[in-house]
């Protein structure tokens, strides 16, 4: 694809330093997170002696609390005001994290993208899965990384996050390497990607404790938080002809169309869901209390969309007690 830009963007660079991060510090999945952050010397991470101190942090043996039962692969709560772990289940297991790994693709491109860069595309972006949601982009159109990034999270466009990984990177494949840079970085040392949309592959898996860790970086930032905190876009774009197209959608998040409620006294923000047959129906959540304390909360592995939201307001009940 061809890029206009105003800002080249340094991903080969990038890709070159991220790969030096690697040898004695490499990750085996079976590290606990302290031992990985204690082999770490002279790499940027996001705490260097262990755990920082402004993350949740949660003991192997504590992983599933006793007290909060879940038919869901995976569910956490914490309050990041506090960080606070309100309520953990099966937090540190391998699940599939389907769509939610479009937050990391998010966090890349708010690192290393610039917006106001127009992409044009030389090719049409092919899916695996002939039931992927898709944008109605197509060779010859060109389009802002903006409107791909919105259109990316809010109705979950698989063609859209392999447009911007291809943008950063040059390729996927190299924009995946990227991803797991950044997951170490971050302390998420049991992820792996392939791929930057999260349509399945064994090889592509996380925890809801690494999603923790990847979410709470991509909401610092506001361009993010704004984002999936939009009910609906209207996505605008130039075809091959010249021509102004539009597409509008609106959100995957069904708290967002009022499909369903959250507690009363929750304030919601936002968040990204994930679907596929192997993954569940999945939700992460940014969200406020009247007293103005913010929360992250994670659904992993629900059977159907009703339980998925059914178990995030268990979850976001706890958050107005």
């Amino acid at each position: 694809m061809r890029i206009q830009t105003k800002l080249l963007p340094l991903a080969l660079a990038l890709i070159l330093v991220c790969t030096g991060c690697r040898g004695a510090g490499s990750l085996k999945l079976e590290d606990p997170y302290e031992e990985y952050f204690s082999r770490q010397e002279g790499v940027r991470t996001y705490a260097l002696s262990g755990m920082a101190e402004d993350l949740a942090v949660i003991a192997p043996e504590d992983q599933t609390d006793p007290d909060y039962d879940s038919h869901d692969y995976a569910d956490l709560l914490v309050n990041d005001t506090s960080n606070e772990v309100l309520a953990t289940y099966r937090c540190f297991e391998k699940v599939y994290p389907a769509s939610t790994t479009k937050i990391m693709t998010a966090l890349l491109v708010l690192e290393h993208g610039n917006f106001d860069d127009t992409i044009t595309l030389d090719h049409n972006i092919v899916m695996s899965d002939d039931e992927a949601v898709v944008s109605t982009l197509s060779m010859g159109d060109t389009v802002t990384v903006d409107e791909v990034f919105h259109t990316m999270l809010i109705k979950s466009a698989n063609d859209c996050a392999v447009i911007l990984a291809e943008y950063i990177a040059g390729s996927e494949k190299k924009f995946a390497r990227m991803m797991n840079d950044k997951a170490r970085e971050l302390g998420a040392t049991h992820t792996h990607f392939v791929n930057s949309n999260g349509l399945h592959d064994d090889d592509h898996y996380t925890t809801a404790y690494d999603m923790y860790l990847i979410f709470k970086a991509a909401a610092s930032y506001d361009k993010f938080v704004n984002t999936i905190s939009m009910k609906s876009y209207q996505m605008t774009y130039q075809n091959a002809q010249g021509q102004t197209v539009s597409e509008y959608m609106q959100s995957t998040n069904h708290y967002l169309q009022n499909e369903y409620s959250p507690p009363e006294g929750v304030v919601m923000f936002g968040g990204k869901t994930g679907t596929t047959s192997l993954a569940g129906s999945c939700l992460i959540l940014m969200t406020e209390n009247q007293k103005k304390e913010r929360f992250f909360s994670i659904v992993l592995g629900a059977k159907e969309k009703e339980d998925l939201y059914r178990s995030m307001n268990e979850l976001l009940e706890k958050t107005v007690n």
